[in-house]
């Protein structure tokens, strides 16, 4: 008896290949090149300012940080006598940024939660754009604005509140002078953060879950109480990292202030009196006719300042990318 033997053949293993095409591969290798760079150049300037400034902090020592002293003389012998501190400007920038957020961060919130919940989408479409072209301006331009335009309505502004609030210490001032206060100079940087605070805040209440939103509706909340129940909790921690994105330009805000602020070597805590100072603008008065010592401090000047930058914008774009990955 005899039996056929059918023999079953096996196709062979097709091999898996993932590599990415030729073109797939130069986009990626520029991508990287680009990124790197980026990285590279940061990391050249702060290094060179580091360097150029490193006499400045080695003859000041802590006290270029908490001194508020800036002078150089050249004494008859010749020798340049030098004391150079940043504490006048510094807390000038901090304050004028203060400033700033308290003004401009509650007009960014309720613009983001207007252009997401309330705003008609042709509406929505306009606002949007004028909210990014604001961002796009040029700091001279709000700097020559807020000197023309804003400055006279300010300082109307600043003699009402010290008539009302003048008891208050940091709002007296020692004698009548409100023009070119670090009251103006918070006004104008509040305008020129709304910007990037608005476009934050606007993406993260814009994430708020559907399901939150409509539970809350289903239990009988009305519009507002949907926002204060789900939207403002669920925004809470992008808020706060739009608000420091918008600290990082407040600090690091030259032409702008310069134009609209008497810069004075003094500590100023009096908002509505008429000087003060922050770090960028003492840099572009002084450098055109700076010394070669006096250059250096300077440059240190400008190595902490962009230490304080970047901190700052670290720590918004760490607050920020949490808040979008949690949902909270």
């Amino acid at each position: 008896m005899s039996s056929n033997v059918i023999e079953r053949v096996l196709p062979e293993k097709r091999a898996l290949i993932n590599r990415p095409r030729p073109s797939d591969i130069a986009f990626r290798a520029i991508l990287n090149v680009m990124s790197y760079s980026s990285l590279l150049i940061l990391a050249a300037i702060g290094g060179f300012l580091a360097f150029r400034g490193f006499g400045a902090f080695k003859d000041n020592g802590f006290g270029f940080i908490t001194h508020a002293e800036w002078s150089s003389l050249v004494g008859d012998d010749g020798k340049e006598i030098s004391t150079f501190g940043l504490g006048a400007m510094i807390t000038g920038t901090l304050i004028i940024s203060t400033i700033a957020l308290f003004i401009g961060v509650p007009i960014s919130v309720l613009t983001a939660l207007f252009l997401t919940f309330y705003a008609p989408e042709r509406l929505k479409r306009t606002l949007v754009t004028v909210v990014d072209l604001m961002a796009s301006f040029p700091s001279i331009l709000y700097g020559i604005w807020g000197f023309i335009v804003l400055s006279p309505m300010a300082t109307y502004w600043a003699k009402l509140v010290y008539k009302f609030l003048g008891w208050i210490p940091f709002l007296s001032v020692p004698t009548p002078a409100f023009d070119r206060s670090p009251f103006l100079a918070g006004i104008v940087l509040s305008i020129m953060i709304i910007p990037i605070v608005t476009s934050v805040s606007r993406e993260i209440f814009a994430q708020t879950p559907l399901e939150r939103m409509q539970a809350a509706y289903a239990l009988g909340a009305t519009r507002w109480g949907m926002i204060r129940a789900v939207a403002l909790p669920f925004g809470a921690s992008g808020v706060v990292g739009g608000a420091m994105l918008g600290l990082g330009r407040a600090l690091g805000e030259t032409v702008a202030v310069y134009s609209v602020l008497n810069i004075v070597f003094k500590i100023n805590w009096h908002i509505l009196y008429g000087y003060g100072g922050n770090i960028a603008s003492m840099i572009v008065q002084k450098f055109g006719e700076a010394s070669f010592t006096e250059k250096k401090a300077l440059l240190a000047a400008g190595f902490v300042l962009f230490v304080m930058t970047l901190l700052v914008n670290m720590v918004a774009n760490t607050v920020v990318s949490r808040a979008v990955k949690s949902g909270k």
